[in-house]
């Protein structure tokens, strides 16, 4: 069975998905998710609170399986949707968010994180989190992928270091320099180090989790037309093109700084492996045109695999039944695969 490869393939370990904010959609996609992939996708533990979960699904808690340990999941996942369950201490209203939630979230996020640290779990999928709940509770982070930064900084792992953000549609892969910045403070931000940085991450990535051999990256400018030499901005002459030949001294199949406009259909897509992005939009807007749907965000450079949705939480369809599970289900087969290549499986 497809499944039974996918244990193998991940050591025998499944990947955990973290809830997310329990009031938004999260709770709806992953029983979505587990219902689609319990009998031939990768197997996965829920970290996060049985009663959401119950909640959030028309079979109630029939469905749901609280498990003492993550490895208990493969014995239950295509019967039942195993959670290990850290409670809430709040009561969930699908649709209002919280800041009572927001320790509960932050547990499950640093639970998931140490028990991919130490190979409990394969990997890490996280369902979305709202910022403005969590930063009323004293959260300290832009979101999930600094965070994790934070929780997995001590451990080791060989070559340049993110996190960076990757977001993947079909066969295009794109990474970004600056993420959730104002638009107006991102040429200031840019700077030879953070590009090469970047690069570094997502070409070193592409071969350890993508198992691509010789990673081609092509590098976006900032300006229209990439600047014109010069005369629609200097950023390209001064930082982005050093960066570029930078990263080819260092062994990189780095090219650019290239149009934005033209760098994303079809002919031009085949010509590279990842672009890397100078800011969100430059990147994102490509991807969901792409597959609005489907899209998954990875963090690369981490000591742990970790993916989630490419959207937020939500609110104003949680617990209506119309959320769409496409994005995690992609997040989670993708999470199987990275995982199973960093086991040599």
């Amino acid at each position: 069975m497809i499944r039974d490869v996918a244990k193998k393939d991940t050591g025998g370990a499944p990947l955990a998905v973290t809830l997310g904010d329990p009031a938004g959609i999260g709770p709806e996609i992953i029983v979505k998710a587990w219902s689609a992939l319990r009998h031939d996708g990768p197997p996965f533990v829920v970290i996060g609170d049985a009663h959401a979960l119950a909640a959030a699904s028309p079979a109630g808690a029939a469905i749901v399986r609280p498990v003492g340990l993550p490895a208990d999941a493969l014995s239950v996942f295509e019967d039942a949707l195993p959670v290990l369950d850290l409670p809430l201490n709040t009561r969930v209203v699908a649709g209002q968010p919280s800041a009572a939630a927001a320790p509960a979230i932050i547990r499950w996020i640093e639970t998931a994180a140490g028990l991919a640290l130490s190979g409990v779990v394969s990997g890490v999928v996280t369902a979305p989190i709202a910022k403005a709940p969590l930063y009323e509770a004293g959260f300290g982070f832009p979101g999930h992928t600094e965070f994790l930064g934070e929780l997995t900084a001590a451990a080791s792992l060989a070559g340049a270091r993110g996190p960076i953000m990757m977001l993947t549609a079909q066969d295009l892969r794109v990474t970004l320099v600056t993420i959730h910045e104002p638009l107006a403070q991102v040429p200031g931000l840019l700077s030879v180090e953070r590009i090469v940085n970047a690069g570094l991450v997502t070409a070193q990535a592409l071969a350890r989790d993508f198992g691509i051999r010789v990673p081609r990256l092509a590098v976006t400018g900032l300006n229209p037309h990439a600047g014109e030499s010069g005369s629609i901005g200097r950023e390209e002459v001064e930082i982005i093109a050093p960066a570029v030949r930078a990263l080819q001294d260092l062994g990189v199949a780095a090219t650019g700084p290239h149009p934005s406009d033209s760098l994303f259909h079809p002919d031009a897509r085949a010509r590279f492996d990842a672009a890397l992005c100078m800011y969100h939009d430059q990147a994102l807007i490509p991807v969901k045109m792409l597959d609005f749907w489907g899209g998954v965000n990875v963090t690369l450079g981490l000591p742990i695999v970790r993916t989630s949705p490419d959207h937020g939480v939500g609110f104003d369809i949680a617990g209506r039944g119309l959320a769409r599970p496409d994005s995690l289900m992609a997040a989670i087969r993708l999470a199987a695969e990275m995982a199973a290549r960093r086991h040599g499986r």
